[in-house]
């Protein structure tokens, strides 16, 4: 073949993989890359972001929506440490990722030169792994593997290094083929131990959550659960996993956990958790599930043997990637018996009720407002939010049916939701994306709206403004009464902010008025910001807040 330099076969490598958009904030350490993206033309988009930090959310978001690992580029040093946020969320939330960072020439190493890192150490516990390509005749190689690595097993991040020597090195390396993951599949024993396990169970519950589902995935869960009435539980922030309108749903896990759903958890006898991490918020800081005194019938399904025993030990282990593992459970005959259908329905009376919220103080009554969009939202709607105490009206309080699709990282992140709204949209134009963002969350990555206008998409924004970093300051006020210190925020005038980036952008201080300039701005070409004036009391619904940990 003709030598080309490392740089460009870096590029056919990722055309060879179906790689149609990539994500980053362009700098000298990749020059080359850029150079020889100049010529592949259409066939790539770079889009072009305002902070590394939002770049890598939008590449962290679209794995999760397309099951595709996002593509990122940073430059070295200040680049990459910005990117780590959402390389930290990619590896949370179980998202595909891959993540190209500028390195300094390979002659220069170990004299800590201009922007000089080891990303091995500052990305090693954050990615599932970290190499550095110092041969040019090594890129396809490195590059096929690293794409393995992020959509095999549990999906998640992998950082590239990228030394500048090496991207001008000229190789006549031939790009791999489109790799194909590795995905381990549930066995024939194994799925009638699982059914055996059920048919003996009183009070069994299936929990799910985690990354790496799909379509066929998604609707194999809702047959199988509704086949025998078994109840659905997800974990934090994963609520589009299931149709929020199948009798089988019964609520989410996670931080500001419902009080029964805890108690419906505690008295269950049989756990069928599928693709589920025993983290922090699915244990509620493990008081719902002790390790001390952990004896829960466990079944434990997950694509990865680190997940497998990590925390509690299962009574039956299975390793399968969640989509195989639902399909072939859905095509076994349905029990006979299901004992515990009675209980099944009263949960899910109970989460239908809970999704009227208590009246909420202040002018701005977020219950009412959610009730509307639940009405107006169209049934393939994208919701994106950040992280803080708003996000509960878009977890809890939204309806998603099969089709809808929820972007919030588990990681607990602020300034994920307006980089992720605009990627919906850069995949897909025309599906109806908004985002939920709190004052303080929006300010972290609202200048991403700067690409949307760039490249002519139109997200809507909701920013609640109640004048606060609310989670803390609700937690400064629980444990330190009268001692509120450091989270009160004077905020710009949000809309002309949307205004400045070509969007439309107005003010609601009522609950009457939310409706007509939701519609408004619905009709905007551009997209557009509604402010809503929220009282710093009534920015998360009264009944879930005490069990918030964390910016979360």
């Amino acid at each position: 073949m003709t030598k080309r330099t490392g740089a460009q076969v870096l590029v056919e490598c990722l055309l060879e993989q179906d790689v149609e958009m990539g994500f980053g904030v362009p700098g000298e350490s990749y020059l080359a890359v850029l150079d020889a993206l100049h010529d592949v033309g259409n066939s790539f988009r770079f889009i072009n972001c305002r902070n590394e930090g939002g770049g890598a959310f939008m590449a962290e978001a679209y794995g999760k929506l397309t099951g595709k690992p996002g593509i990122l580029f940073v430059t070295r040093g200040p680049g990459a440490t910005n990117a780590s946020i959402g390389i930290h969320t990619a590896m949370q939330d179980s998202s595909p990722m891959v993540v190209f960072v500028g390195q300094i020439e390979t002659s220069m190493r170990h004299r800590e030169a201009f922007q000089e890192m080891d990303y091995r150490a500052v990305f090693g516990p954050m990615a599932k792994w970290v190499v550095e390509i110092d041969d040019a005749d090594r890129v396809p190689e490195l590059v096929s593997r690293a794409f393995q690595v992020a959509i095999s097993g549990r999906p998640g991040p992998v950082v590239v290094a990228l030394p500048e020597d090496m991207l001008v090195a000229m190789t006549d390396a031939k790009p791999r083929g489109k790799i194909t993951p590795v995905k381990p599949h549930i066995t024939d024993t194994d799925t009638q131990s699982v059914m055996a396990q059920l048919k003996v169970a009183q009070k069994p519950v299936l929990i799910v959550g985690g990354g790496g589902w799909n379509d066929n995935g998604r609707v194999a869960l809702e047959k199988f659960a509704e086949a025998n009435n078994l109840p659905v539980i997800v974990t934090f922030r994963s609520q589009d996993l299931i149709s929020n309108h199948s009798p089988s749903y019964i609520g989410d896990a996670g931080f500001g956990i419902a009080p029964e759903i805890r108690a419906f958890l505690d008295e269950s006898d049989l756990l069928l958790a599928v693709n589920v991490r025993f983290g922090e918020t699915l244990t509620d800081g493990y008081s719902l599930f002790d390790p001390r005194y952990f004896d829960k019938n466990l079944v434990h399904i997950h694509a990865s043997e680190d997940e497998i025993g990590k925390i509690f030990t299962p009574s039956l282990a299975i390793m399968s990637c969640p989509n195989a593992a639902m399909t072939t459970l859905s095509q076994q005959p349905a029990l006979e018996t299901t004992p515990w259908m009675e209980r099944t329905t009263v949960a899910r009376k109970a989460w239908e009720t809970g999704l009227k919220a208590p009246t909420q103080p202040g002018n701005v009554d977020m219950g009412m407002i959610m009730e509307y969009l639940r009405d107006r939202l169209p049934k393939d709607v994208v919701v994106t939010n950040g992280a803080g105490n708003f996000a509960i009206w878009a977890g809890r309080y939204l309806h998603y049916g099969n089709g809808a699709t929820l972007l919030g990282p588990q990681a607990g992140s602020m300034g994920a939701g307006v980089p992720s709204a605009v990627m919906a949209k850069l995949v897909d134009p025309t599906r109806f994306v908004l985002c939920f963002a709190g004052d303080g969350d929006f300010q972290m990555n609202g200048m991403e709206l700067g690409v949307a206008q760039q490249y002519g998409v139109a997200p809507i924004v909701l920013v609640l403004n109640n004048g606060t970093y609310g989670t803390i300051r609700m937690h400064q006020e629980r444990d330190y009464p009268g001692r509120v210190s450091g989270t009160s925020l004077v905020n710009p005038d949000f809309t002309k902010i949307a205004e400045a980036y070509g969007m439309y952008g107005e003010t609601v201080e009522a609950t009457q008025d939310f409706a007509d300039a939701f519609e408004r701005v619905v009709a905007s070409p551009t997209g557009g910001l509604l402010e809503l004036m929220i009282d710093q009391e009534g920015l998360a619904p009264k009944a879930t807040v005490s069990g918030l940990r964390g910016r979360s």
